[in-house]
């Protein structure tokens, strides 16, 4: 047997041989010069290099003299060789710090386990949760004046309120335990903790544990086959009774009144609670009332509005505004008895001048166009709308040309809307409104989009609404009236031909979806389905979108002109006949106009659809002779 062969050790890695040497026996010399050098207590103070440890406190390491250090530095720390390959082995190896924090990470490495939660983790969770708030409690009672007393209480309760954020892995299994353990009336609670770092933590937990994202992770899932995503949705809503059962909105309300916005802390508290109230109108749509009816979120909400500066939760703020004013004539009637009106009047007006500077400025602008749009819909607030300048802001707008532009036609179209919106179609062309929106009619589709409008056919739709609106409310022979007619006179008529072309777009458009909703029944038909009205509806909708309404407004608007002005009709008819179509083809459209328009439940409605068909049976009689 080769002993040798057997013992053979292995060979040196390549950095070996690059290794400092000593010789087989070393001096007496060479062990006096490598000796750890003896230092006298005395000494400490004056001598000491602070050196850190794996935790990150500094210790003293004493020294006698420099020369000496080099050279035991140098001794102890083998050149150019990995320690992890070579210096175990060959006489390097690590220093004494680098040992603690490998000590550490192994130590770390030997405690890690498994992180995901069970229901029973999540009762002793609970129940550490409950000793944790009863301790801080306790101690807050007893050293109210001696923060040093509980402060290390406050950052157990800290940690533990974080922890309920995995909640969300599971919502159909850990929501009912929550609610069941009674512990979210422990965390409602402290949303009025003394210390507002309390606070803002319960308030990112409860956006998380009621965000659309947790039913959204299960409904993209293969498990909504299985009706989880059903069984989470009821999960969430039980979360949420809960959570308003104890009073929860007066309580996120309270919160917005006591957080100080220039600390960024409670900046982003302020973010999250408006988060909350977005989670939970996207959830259940109809507490919009109940937010308005009994907390003071409206109020904050519109003094919120009308600061100056802007910023993310200036933004949310307009956005929570309109979900609250949706479907509820109540809100937005309390929101014109708060001013709300003309603070959304002085918050757009800023941009009469400049754009808006960032896409999150963008959509607080377009919140605030849009809840204008929403508030003007109630004939009360017209009035307002009026006494407060509206109507000349929104064309110092659209002669600005900025982005703010489109926007203040499409307010335009809601404030001029039904016969409450006559003093303001009388006042738009006092102020001299003519000009700029015909200027704005007359733009190819082209200049629209150098303008950066957002969509040219939606734009053009709220033109003609417009005019559709001055020429039902203008008072016949009055001087605004006569001055509206006089604009399709002039420069030879060009504003009839530019008419035309809108006509002939929306026909365009219109045809490509017929011949869709054609073949749609015919697929119906073949496999023996029945059309019935809710189809017939459907696609009355669709064809509206496509096209058809353009074309009801276009020839609404060329009726008007050809009963007011002969020359104009003759103009209309030159041009309708080049593309083999007359008259008869406008009165077609307006009886289909008038034949759908519905019954509307409200008296307000019904008078003004009354209106509408007395108007459409006029021009119809009107053109019928004259073709």
């Amino acid at each position: 047997m080769d002993v040798d062969k057997l013992f053979k050790l292995p060979a040196l890695p390549a950095g070996a041989a690059r290794k400092r040497k000593f010789t087989d026996n070393p001096t007496p010399e060479m062990l006096e010069r490598y000796k750890v050098p003896r230092v006298e207590t005395r000494d400490l103070k004056s001598q000491s290099i602070p050196v850190k440890n794996g935790k990150g406190k500094g210790h003293a390491t004493t020294v006698e003299d420099e020369e000496d250090d080099r050279m035991y530095a140098e001794a102890d720390r083998p050149d150019e060789v990995d320690p992890d390959e070579e210096g175990r082995f060959f006489g390097g190896g690590l220093n004494t710090e680098q040992e603690q924090i490998m000590d550490i990470f192994d130590a770390a490495g030997d405690e890690t386990e498994d992180t995901t939660l069970t229901l029973p983790a999540l009762r002793r969770q609970i129940g550490r949760f409950e000793r944790v708030v009863a301790k801080n409690a306790e101690q807050r009672g007893k050293h109210p004046d001696d923060p040093s007393k509980f402060i290390e209480s406050e950052a157990d309760l800290d940690t533990s309120i974080k922890q309920f954020l995995t909640l969300t892995q599971n919502p159909i299994l850990f929501y009912p335990e929550l609610v069941r353990s009674g512990t979210v009336a422990l965390l409602t609670n402290l949303l009025s903790h003394e210390n507002t770092d309390i606070a803002i933590d319960t308030i990112d937990v409860i956006r998380e544990l009621i965000d659309d994202d947790v039913l959204d992770n299960l409904e993209d899932g293969d498990e909504e086959e299985d009706g989880l995503a059903a069984k989470a949705r009821m999960a969430m809503g039980e979360l949420i009774d809960d959570l308003l059962n104890n009073s929860l909105l007066d309580l996120l309300v309270a919160n917005l009144g006591r957080l100080n916005e220039e600390e960024e802390t409670d900046r982003d508290g302020v973010f999250g609670i408006l988060n909350v109230f977005e989670n939970l109108l996207s959830f259940m749509p109809p507490l919009a009332e109940q937010i308005v009816n009994t907390t003071t979120l409206l109020p904050w909400i519109i003094q919120r509005l009308g600061k100056k500066d802007f910023d993310s939760n200036k933004q949310y703020t307009s956005e929570i505004l309109s979900m609250v004013l949706q479907d509820s004539r109540d809100t937005k009637l309390r929101v014109g008895e708060l001013n709300g009106l003309e603070t959304l009047l002085q918050a757009v007006a800023q941009y009469r001048k400049k754009d808006p500077d960032t896409g999150e400025e963008v959509e607080f602008m377009e919140n605030c166009f849009d809840a204008l749009c929403s508030l003007l819909g109630e004939p009360e607030l017209k009035g307002q709308f009026l006494e407060a300048e509206g109507v000349e802001l929104m064309i110092i707008l659209m002669k600005a040309k900025l982005l703010a532009r489109t926007r203040a036609i499409k307010v335009l179209t809601y404030a001029l809307q039904t016969e409450d919106g006559s003093p303001a179609c009388e006042r738009f062309v006092d102020m001299l409104g003519l000009k700029t929106l015909f200027s704005a009619f007359m733009s190819r589709p082209d200049q629209k989009r150098r303008l950066n409008a957002s969509s040219v056919t939606e734009d053009e739709e709220h033109i003609l609404s417009i005019l559709v609106s001055l020429f039902t409310h203008l008072a016949s022979d009055s001087p605004q009236r006569i001055r509206l007619v006089a604009k399709f006179v002039e420069s030879e008529y060009e504003k009839v031909e530019r008419l035309l072309e809108m006509r002939e777009a929306a026909e365009s458009r219109l045809r490509v979806v017929n011949r869709e909703i054609e073949r749609e029944k015919k697929v119906m038909v073949a496999n023996g389905e029945e059309v019935g009205e809710e189809e017939e509806a459907e696609w009355y909708l669709r064809r509206m979108d496509e096209g058809l309404s353009a074309l009801q407004n276009v020839d609404y608007i060329l009726a008007w002109v050809c009963m007011e002005d002969d020359g104009a009709m003759t103009h209309a008819r030159t041009l309708l006949s080049r593309r083999d179509q007359s008259l008869g083809d406008v009165v077609i459209v307006l009886q289909d106009f008038k034949d759908n328009i519905g019954d509307p439940k409200e008296e307000e409605e019904e008078g003004q659809a009354s209106l509408q068909k007395m108007v459409l049976e006029q021009l119809i009689a009107f053109l019928s002779e004259v073709e």
